[in-house]
């Protein structure tokens, strides 16, 4: 298998699990990262999965693993996803985490997209808007892979508890459930 990387700058990484077999206690380096990045998700894949990436501006890639080669673990990676300097990647998830996106918003409002209207690109395009930001919803916060029968639970200052079903579904612009 592989540890598939992704950073709020765009940047992914894909490194054979075999390479971080023998950690030693002060770790092993994952990845070289610029002054300005962070890494943020780390995902085992097989080298068979769909990656998706969302920002917080409302875009959304989705590419096949195989675009990205694999590099050793100092390295940097390559673009998985073009952003504006405005933009970050808030969010990556594999194609088989679940049927469905959910996006949430930072004024707790949410919708989910079924995976499969999500057209496969190369990587390093700039994607597709999936969530039409605006003052009441604010910016995207998150985004996870969900099934119908999942239950979500949301934390502020309070945690939130919601059945995954009554979340809003497509693509379009539509009404979003407020989610907290």
């Amino acid at each position: 298998g592989y540890l598939f990387m992704a950073t709020k700058r765009g940047i992914v990484k894909k490194t054979a699990l075999s390479e971080y077999a023998n950690i030693r206690k002060t770790g092993l380096q994952a990845i070289n990262l610029r002054e300005d990045d962070d890494l943020i998700e780390v995902k085992l894949t097989n080298n068979e999965n769909d990656i998706f990436l969302v920002t917080k501006n409302g875009m959304c890639i989705r590419f096949n693993e195989k675009d990205v080669r694999p590099t050793g673990r100092a390295s940097m990676g390559v673009i998985g996803m073009t952003i504006d300097d405005t933009d970050e990647i808030v969010a990556m998830q594999l194609d088989t985490q679940g049927a469905q996106l959910l996006i949430v918003s930072e004024n707790g409002l949410g919708k989910r997209t079924k995976i499969s209207e999500f057209t496969t690109q190369h990587r390093g395009g700039k994607g597709v808007k999936c969530y039409k930001i605006v003052e009441k919803t604010g910016l995207v916060i998150g985004a996870k892979s969900v099934n119908d029968n999942n239950e979500i639970m949301l934390i502020t200052k309070v945690l939130y508890r919601s059945k995954v079903k009554g979340i809003p579904q497509g693509m379009g612009n539509h009404d979003r459930l407020s989610l907290f």
